[in-house]
């Protein structure tokens, strides 16, 4: 998996604000809301270990790390916390929404950048990444790999990220079983392994052979292990717990641009962080394959790595909604910021509303 090692190509829209003052890295105070603990083996620990090297590169600092911050307002009290205690940098990794924001306009002077945000201010960013890419790229392996071309997806709540990774994910596998179709069953969750087990066994049930998913944490791929199918996965490589049955995951790689954008806080040239996707190759990228997957499979798909890498986009039209409704019309290519706010199920999609 590639590291974040540069911001800039993934800059969707620069800030124009102001920037705000340097701060001695003794001084300095940078805090972050978790949606869940560290010891999920996923999206968690995934950001937790950009921390880390948070710490590592300016060890003079202090952080603030509160896990399971949950999705009300006690997250607003969370974050009116961060700026009592003195932060002058508070990383959301979730998008809280008002709970932020109305923090975000009373501290003028602490910078604040919010994962999948969608508002901006002079001290408050957003940024995630273009995760649709290795979504369609680990698509392609399904297609090939699956005996039924019926693919199961675990998501959490009906919001964009889980339309654009389902798309993402089926439009790959019917590049190549234009057949395939996709099953989604929400769990209006992130982390909850027991409804993410029973999700999984249903969609097995119903005849699904390759489950994929948006969960921060394993236990879907238990159950496929368990099963006899294929599973992929999101935030980390998880093959551990189920080493027959992982194909591969999409892993997000924040530690090169948390880093930065530290340094550019210290250093008094942050100005609102604007809004940022990181690229695949730079910020998120496809896991190694798993050991069951075959060589030929894992090239095609690394093929089409390849394309897209060197500038190809496979969001290009005819796209089709679940009506059968034209969407993308021919020749058209959806923009990142398209990907990003995609809110409705490709043909092929079921369960989730239009």
């Amino acid at each position: 998996m590639a590291a974040a090692t540069s911001l800039t190509p993934g800059l969707i829209r620069p800030a124009f604000a102001a920037p705000l003052a340097p701060v001695k890295e003794e001084d300095a105070i940078i805090s972050f809301a978790l949606t869940g603990p560290v010891s999920d083996e996923g999206w968690n620990a995934n950001h937790d270990d950009a921390v880390k090297a948070i710490e590592a590169a300016f060890p003079r600092l202090k952080t603030i790390v509160v896990e399971n911050v949950p999705f009300s307002a006690d997250a607003a009290r969370t974050f009116r916390q961060f700026v009592q205690q003195g932060s002058q940098f508070v990383f959301s990794t979730s998008n809280y929404g008002d709970f932020l924001t109305s923090v975000v306009e009373r501290a003028p002077d602490v910078a604040f950048l919010q994962a999948d945000g969608r508002n901006t201010a002079d001290n408050l960013g957003w940024y995630y990444v273009k995760h649709w890419y290795p979504s369609y790229v680990l698509g392609v392996a399904a297609g090939m790999m699956s005996e039924t071309g019926k693919l199961g997806y675990i998501g959490s709540f009906p919001v964009p990220i889980i339309y654009c990774s389902s798309n993402a994910f089926l439009m790959g596998a019917q590049s190549v079983n234009p057949d395939a179709t996709l099953q989604v069953i929400n769990i209006n969750s992130w982390f909850d392994p027991q409804g993410a087990s029973q999700a999984a066994s249903a969609l097995i049930d119903g005849g699904c052979d390759f489950l994929f998913g948006l969960m921060n944490e394993p236990a879907y791929l238990q159950v496929c292990e368990k099963r006899g199918v294929y599973g992929a996965m999101w935030n980390a490589d998880m093959r551990r717990f189920g080493p027959k049955a992982y194909v591969s995951a999409v892993v997000p790689d924040w530690t090169g641009f948390y880093v930065d954008q530290v340094r550019q806080r210290l250093e008094g040239t942050w100005t609102g962080g604007g809004e940022t996707l990181l690229d695949m190759g730079a910020g998120v990228d496809r896991d190694d394959w798993g050991e069951i997957v075959p060589a030929e499979v894992a090239s095609a798909a690394d093929e089409v790595r390849d394309k897209i890498l060197g500038g190809w986009s496979p969001f290009t039209g005819e796209i089709r909604d679940q009506t059968g409704a034209v969407r993308i019309q021919e020749g058209e290519t959806m923009s990142e910021l398209a990907l990003y706010n995609w809110d409705w199920s490709i043909k092929g999609v079921s369960g989730l509303a239009t």
